[in-house]
């Protein structure tokens, strides 16, 4: 593969080029990556885009010693490299930022950070690594504060930590997995602005996963896209619109059209959330005092930061938590989410992993959609015995409504991708009139086809005249769905914007708690 020239080639400048060369896997049949070179220019930042199951994880992993190429090699600075372990990887300068966070929360900054070396002394001498930490600090874009426990930080100050972990064990190649994914529009902008001002500057090279074609557009020099494992396309991010982006990741996918949203005047108050409280596990406040009021026809998005109460917000509607004080209304009366009232007032939803909140997984793709039903006619007689016959027959209408692909009916659900499970449980909860809906993070992981198909059947729903409450960490997907927005952080809702007046920048102070 031919090198493209390099912007911040100069004398001094410490960033990693670095190249794959034929870089395949093979896992027994499946052929999980295939063929695939990349060149990750040095001093830039390199976005990697693909849907689930395209490669990009079993590609880093391999850049990263996790995984050993079936063919293929990694070249650092022009010279091939053998990456055994990830301890090779950092040997040669090559760190990962996860998508989840790998801190201690009990121990402070500077705690983690000490820890974090291959070879930490066996008595630390605390004033001395004090010192060398805040003169380290002094020469990064961005700083958090060392003595304080991590569990206090927030969720923008340890990924911030995150990186400056790597920095500190002098990683000058990142790869940094979906990095914004828990942080505010507003951090999310900061931590990307101050990476891609060490790029500029040629301390640093990063190979970034991503989803956020607004952070690509907006971050990245170059990008590449795979698909199905192999490399379908790619090239400097300033040539490309996001429509050629989609359309290299998707291939002939065909994307079902988002339905029109349909006007509604003056419709009636259907849900109505009254001064909701509810206590965590640990018997502190989840959600404080929260007053929400969702009309027919209506989205209602619920943006915020995770950890700010959504969770437990969402197990209370769905009577999987207690509410400690307040009540729930549904067209004026009083409301209890348990499955008889659920289902005399239409109330169905979609919670985050539906395999893990939703769904049975080792019973059959059948018999978890019979949930709502199994024991009413046709499938239940009227002495109260099951009939797998119609249940079979009304799990195969729905699975073809919904294009929820799986070998049969007869598939423990646990089996089928995510975003399959997904389709599986909108198939129970859509299946027959419905009033209200409450679905939480609903496309979190599904790849690009999966997430058109689910929102426009919330979006049908809406049409439909149904009262919707979405929870979503992912503000694009509330800007794009709601009609109003709402945001919730320490527990409670101190912000609600029609959709035709909400601003980005205020939404994100809100969701920081400002």
């Amino acid at each position: 593969m031919s090198a493209l020239p390099d912007p911040h080639a100069a004398s001094g400048r410490r960033a990693i080029e670095l190249q794959t060369i034929g870089m395949t896997k093979i896992f027994g049949s499946l052929v999980a990556l295939e063929d695939v070179s990349i060149h990750v220019r040095p001093g830039t930042l390199h976005a990697l885009l693909g849907e689930n199951g395209a490669g990009k994880s079993t590609l880093v992993k391999c850049i990263m010693g996790f995984y050993q190429p079936t063919r293929g090699s990694v070249l650092i600075n022009g010279k091939e490299e053998i990456i055994a372990t990830p301890r090779d990887a950092h040997a040669h300068g090559i760190g990962m930022v996860y998508q989840h966070f790998t801190l201690v929360p009990s121990l402070t900054a500077a705690e983690n950070l000490v820890i974090s070396r291959a070879h930490p002394p066996a008595v630390i001498d605390w004033r001395k690594e004090i010192a060398g930490l805040e003169a380290f600090l002094e020469k990064m874009p961005f700083k958090v504060p060392l003595q304080v426990p991590v569990a206090s930080l927030s969720a923008g100050e340890k990924q911030k930590l995150e990186i400056l972990k790597q920095l500190y064990l002098d990683q000058r190649f990142l790869i940094l997995d979906e990095p914004t994914s828990v942080l505010t529009p507003g951090e999310a902008d900061e931590v990307l602005g101050l990476l891609r001002g060490m790029t500029e500057a040629g301390d640093l090279t990063i190979l970034m996963i991503s989803h956020k074609f607004r952070e690509v557009t907006a971050y990245a020099d170059d990008v590449t896209v795979l698909r199905r494992g192999r490399m379908i396309g790619g090239g400097r991010v300033g040539e490309l619109t996001v429509d050629d982006m989609s359309r290299m990741m998707i291939g002939d996918t065909k994307i079902r059209e988002r339905a029109a949203r349909k006007s509604f005047e003056a419709s009636k108050v259907t849900l109505e959330l009254a001064g909701v409280c509810a206590l965590d596990d640990a018997g502190l406040p989840a959600v404080d005092a929260v007053n929400l009021k969702v009309h027919a026809g209506e989205i209602v998005g619920i943006a915020g930061v995770s950890g700010n109460g959504q969770s437990a917000l969402i197990e209370v509607l769905s009577g999987q938590r207690d509410m400690s004080e307040g009540q729930l209304f549904i067209d004026g009366q009083d409301f209890v989410p348990q499955r008889q009232q659920m289902a005399k007032y239409k109330v169905f939803g979609l919670p985050e992993e539906p395999l893990k909140n939703a769904a049975v997984p080792r019973m059959t793709v059948a018999e978890n959609i019979a949930f709502r039903s199994f024991d009413e006619p046709p499938i239940a007689s009227r002495f109260g015995f099951m009939s797998p016959k119609p249940m079979r027959k009304k799990a195969r209408e729905l699975i073809a409504a919904y294009r929820v692909k799986t070998p049969s009916t007869e598939e423990p659900i646990e089996n089928l991708s995510g975003g399959n499970v997904q389709r599986a449980i909108l198939a129970r909860e859509l299946s027959g009139e419905v009033e209200v809906l409450i679905v939480a993070n609903p496309c979190f992981g599904l790849d690009f086809a999966s997430v058109s198909e689910i929102r426009s059947q919330i979006m049908d729903q809406r049409n439909r005249g149904a009262a919707v409450l979405l929870v979503s960490e992912d503000l694009d997907e509330v800007l794009e769905l709601s009609d109003r927005v709402a945001v919730m952080s320490g527990g409670g809702i101190h912000y609600v914007v029609p959709i035709a007046e909400a601003d980005r920048n205020a939404i994100g102070k809100a969701m920081a708690g400002h």
